[in-house]
């Protein structure tokens, strides 16, 4: 979903900045993206990574206009087996992570005046509660919703507007490699797709595609929402 956003914000005309914790990842991404786009690693657990990505940024472009929250893992553990540790992974990439890197977008955005957007990725798992295995996944997802209407209430005032999407399973390379542990805790990839009402599972240009209009003027009005992108899923 990260690749696929900063495919689209670069087509958009944006400088991207790429950020992995896989160095070896965001070179690809920024590869593929082309001129546009540059590669860094950077960690959302470790809050210098993110200060000195969001300073790297303004060094670089000047600015900061858009910042994009897109880590998350999946795992699926069942809560019987779920220690503290995989439960402590999970809240802090998908949700402290989220927090620390809107906290550092956000300083530098302030300090420029000139306002930004911060967009969260959640999921529909933060509406509704998923299958067995997940309660640590549903647990971040509804805090990363949680998170970004109490930011956007706080940063309204410095012309920030913090938005978020909430994607139903979207087919990437690491739902796949976790296929197999989630059809063991009952959660089928194939069955869900016919299910929905526009009849299949998301894929990540679906994502970045409303990412894409948060990020943009055509959303100038909004903030504190977050946006379903679940081909019908929770109606």
């Amino acid at each position: 979903i990260g690749r696929a956003c900063c495919s689209r914000l670069a087509e958009a005309g944006a400088s991207v900045v790429v950020a992995d914790v896989d160095e070896v990842a965001a070179g690809e991404t920024a590869t593929m993206v082309g001129a546009r786009a540059s590669a860094v690693r950077a960690d959302v657990r470790e809050p210098g990574s993110m200060r000195t990505l969001a300073d790297h940024v303004l060094r670089s472009a000047g600015r900061l206009d858009v910042w994009v929250n897109a880590a998350g893992i999946y795992p699926a553990t069942p809560v019987l087996d779920l220690d503290d540790d995989a439960w402590d992974e999970v809240l802090e990439v998908n949700l402290r992570g989220t927090f620390i890197g809107a906290r550092e977008a956000a300083r530098v955005m302030a300090a420029g005046r000139s306002g930004g957007v911060i967009v969260n990725v959640s999921s529909t798992a933060a509406y509704r509660v998923g299958g067995a295995g997940v309660a640590h996944y549903v647990a971040s997802k509804f805090g990363v919703r949680g998170l970004t209407q109490s930011l956007a209430v706080e940063l309204g005032p410095h012309r920030i507007r913090v938005l978020a999407v909430a994607p139903t399973v979207t087919l990437t390379p690491g739902l796949e490699a976790q296929r197999e542990r989630l059809e063991g805790a009952g959660f089928s990839l194939d069955e869900l797709g016919p299910d929905l009402p526009l009849g299949r599972v998301a894929v990540a240009d679906d994502v970045a595609r409303v990412v894409l209009f948060c990020a943009s003027d055509l959303s100038l009005m909004m903030t504190g929402s977050t946006l379903l992108v679940d081909g019908g899923e929770l109606t």
